[in-house]
């Protein structure tokens, strides 16, 4: 019986709601420019999509 109550919400809006688009991370995300990275992620990625450090 207590089987369906697990996942019954669901998550369309919020923090819980997203994910990072490499490592599922749900902490730190960076959505900005569609990007859907967290940040551990996006430091990994960032020369690779064309970001560059002025600072």
């Amino acid at each position: 019986a207590h089987s369906a109550v697990w996942n019954s919400h669901p998550k369309n809006y919020g923090k819980g709601s997203r994910q990072c688009r490499v490592c599922a991370h749900q902490a730190g995300l960076i959505r900005k420019y569609g990007l859907n990275l967290c940040r551990q992620c996006f430091r990994e990625y960032a020369a690779d999509i064309g970001f560059v450090k002025y600072r």
